[in-house]
């Protein structure tokens, strides 16, 4: 499956997630490329939007490849290869610190003025545009399992097997319309792909409805 752009997926997930509308659905973006997206899901769920912040571990000298994860509460999601590819433990530690320090600025930046959205007893669907190791998405759910949701929902567009497999041990259900079987990285399944700024996930949350009642 191919997707002309975010737009286009977010609005096939929104009618894949349809039996969510009338239920008060968190909708939980991993920014920034899930953050539009995930709006469009909110909006057409009637749902509340925020986001779910976690960030990828880099690895050594290929800061593109992402050996692990890590989420706002410092809970790392390390798999058994982050070793073979040079990652010490001096380096974890420090690249978990680096990351635990953009999130915090991002959080200053995204909800300045208020505390995320509780998604306690809440349905709770978190978002990205696409899973190629998983790592970022396992972090995420860990974040929001934690806070104890009545149902947690993976959402995406596209994964590969072998991410899909992981993260589906991590949710209560995971929504994934394509998962194909040559899969090298997600912007290979968008006709667009561009970067989403922090400008323009500050804008969208800041327009975003205040939570529901209820």
């Amino acid at each position: 499956m191919f997707f002309e752009d975010r737009m286009a997926a977010a609005k096939q997930l929104a009618a894949a997630l349809s039996e969510y509308r009338g239920k008060q659905p968190l909708v939980l973006a991993i920014p920034r490329g899930a953050v539009p997206m995930a709006k469009v899901i909110a909006d057409k769920l009637d749902g509340d939007l925020d986001v779910v912040l976690v960030h990828k571990l880099r690895a050594p000298r290929h800061p593109e490849f992402a050996i692990g994860s890590v989420d706002e509460s410092g809970w790392i999601y390390l798999p058994d290869y982050a070793s073979s590819v040079g990652a010490t433990q001096q380096y974890i530690d420090a690249e978990v610190s680096a990351q635990l320090e953009v999130m915090r600025q991002r959080r200053a930046q995204y909800t300045p003025v208020r505390p995320p959205i509780d998604p306690a007893s809440r349905v709770a669907i978190v978002v990205d545009d696409g899973l190629a190791t998983g790592s970022t998405m396992i972090s995420a759910l860990h974040a929001i399992r934690a806070k104890n949701p009545r149902e947690l929902v993976c959402a995406v567009p596209v994964a590969s097997s072998d991410a899909l497999k992981k993260v589906e041990a991590n949710a209560d259900r995971v929504v994934c319309l394509s998962v194909p079987a040559h899969f090298q990285a997600v912007g290979q399944f968008y006709g667009e792909f561009p970067q989403v700024d922090d400008e323009e996930v500050i804008a969208i949350l800041a327009g975003s409805t205040h939570p529901q009642a209820g």
